[in-house]
């Protein structure tokens, strides 16, 4: 799941204590509960404390899909295990597998977009603003801010996850804006009219619900390369619900494989969060993609991400038998510099991506939310 290695100190669980698998009346269902008021909706449906016996005892009076819906409907996230047949005729399946990997739009641009290139550093200038979340979208910033982008994270004052932020703010800045605050929504526009390429995380009504739809945005900045992601697609009756990798593993038919192939009574999914990395890297190439597409041929592009449609596209790559087991790390796995974060020393794994004549670096090490003023640096001469 990550790759930094800390050195003195420990991160701390990525998984709130209620969140994880469960067995109902007529299978698993996995309740994933690390945003307080995601937690707060499932025990809500459930009637119960935050206690994980009572909580178990409760979903196991309870039949998958309907408690999957009620979780849902009370604005949580849950997803009820189902088997690759079964999602290859849902309904929200059927409408992922029409959907492509990844759904491009251009147009003309007003004006003339050439930049020089920094061979060694072949981002530099560029300024990224990021809305995303755990984990698909911050892996993708972070590959934009190895390759000397400026990454400004965005989020709001309530929002943390812990146990992700030292792996994934590394090479950015982080900042804090309420979106429904008139000061911060003027912060946030003049960011985005400074800004080169937008990545976003949210729910697909969610941007539009708070007054920038994709028109909004276009007027606002003309040429701004807009790369955006969701969990269940962009169509069908799911693409506005809530999710995560280890949810859509459930719902695709990835944890039932799983749980075949190593002949367990409970749900496996992949030993680590693929559907994340996957969309993550890939969503990281179509804004690398949308910057040449402007800068050599005048086109402004968006690119719109699914983790359900990545793990399409992965399912239909899966041998039929036991895939192998992973090797062990071992210490050349490891880079030599030491990472000097706000939360101790650590060393990351080697960078997964090389590029010839260049070399993947970080400016500056992970630092904590909303620790630096949401403003953009002066753009280097």
């Amino acid at each position: 799941l990550f790759s930094l290695r800390p050195d003195g100190w420990k991160l701390p669980s990525p998984w709130d204590p209620i969140a994880g698998d469960y067995r109902a009346r007529d299978g698993w269902i996995r309740l994933h509960t690390n945003a307080p008021h995601h937690r707060d909706a499932a025990l809500s449906v459930l009637g119960v404390a935050p206690d994980k016996p009572a909580v178990a005892a409760a979903v196991a009076q309870r039949e998958c899909e309907a408690l999957e819906q009620a979780v849902v409907a009370a604005g949580g996230c849950a997803a009820a295990m189902r088997s690759e047949a079964d999602w290859a005729v849902h309904p929200q399946g059927r409408a992922v597998k029409a959907e492509p990997l990844i759904a491009w739009q251009t147009r003309p641009t007003a004006g003339g977009q050439s930049r020089h290139v920094h061979a060694a550093r072949p981002l530099q200038g560029i300024r990224v603003l990021d809305l995303t979340r755990v984990l698909a979208g911050p892996v993708a910033t972070r590959f934009l801010a190895a390759y000397g982008a400026e990454v400004l994270r965005i989020d709001p004052p309530d929002w943390d996850e812990p146990g992700v932020i030292p792996e994934v703010t590394v090479g950015k800045r982080c900042a804090g804006l309420d979106l429904e605050r008139a000061n911060d929504r003027e912060t946030f526009e003049a960011l985005l009219e400074g800004a080169d390429v937008l990545v976003h995380g949210y729910r697909p009504s969610a941007l539009s619900g708070l007054g920038y739809d994709v028109d909004t945005l276009r007027e606002m900045r003309p040429d701004l390369i807009d790369v955006a992601l969701c969990a269940y697609g962009w169509s069908g009756p799911w693409s506005d619900r809530r999710g995560f990798d280890s949810l859509v593993q459930m719902s695709c038919g990835i944890a039932e494989a799983g749980q075949r192939w190593a002949g367990s009574e409970r749900p496996t999914p992949l030993p680590v969060q693929a559907l994340d990395h996957a969309t993550g890297y890939l969503m990281a190439a179509a804004a690398v993609r949308g910057l040449r597409l402007l800068h050599r041929y005048g086109l402004v592009a968006s690119a719109r991400l699914s983790l359900a449609r990545t793990a399409d596209l992965l399912c239909a790559a899966a041998p039929e038998s036991s895939p192998a087991t992973l090797a062990p790390e071992t210490p050349e796995d490891r880079a030599t510099e030491v990472e000097h974060t706000e939360w101790g020393p650590a060393r990351r794994l080697r960078f997964p991506v090389q590029i010839e004549g260049t070399a993947a670096h970080f400016d500056s090490p992970a630092v904590s939310l909303r620790s630096s003023p949401a403003a953009w640096s002066a753009r280097p001469s």
